[in-house]
């Protein structure tokens, strides 16, 4: 599984500021040495975000990304959090998106897209999982 503050530990030029960057965004990152972090978010919310902006960081991102962009960190998020492995095991007996979200241990949102970010491989097998008689 994927630590995302452990991740940020190793990270001793990045500080985090607990702010609200902007009425639209719960996180943001100047692509070098700081991180913006709600801090009304839930612990599960700030994991995910904390998570994606970890990704913009790794990748020099500042400022808005086009919506291209944007979802390549979104899927790339999402295959941090959730592996595939976590996926198949929770998806034959979780009845909802929500369901599902908790069980990982994301929001609903990084649910959702990491079923987005299937390979074709993970998505036979998550079909052949979701399949089994329960």
């Amino acid at each position: 599984m994927f630590h995302p503050w452990r991740s940020l530990r190793a990270m001793t030029h990045v500080v985090v500021v607990w702010a609200r960057p902007h009425p639209a965004a719960p996180g943001a990152t100047d692509g070098a040495t700081r991180i913006w972090l709600d801090p009304r978010m839930s612990q599960v919310e700030r994991r995910c975000v904390l998570a994606h902006e970890l990704v913009h960081l790794e990748h020099g991102h500042r400022g808005c990304q086009p919506p291209a962009v944007e979802n390549r960190v979104r899927a790339e998020t999402a295959r941090l959090l959730v592996t595939a492995e976590d996926l198949l095991a929770a998806l034959p007996w979780a009845l909802s998106l929500e369901e599902l979200a908790d069980e990982l241990w994301v929001t609903p949102l990084v649910a959702a897209d990491r079923l987005l970010a299937l390979t074709p491989d993970e998505a036979a097998a998550c079909t052949r999982a979701s399949e089994r008689p329960a």
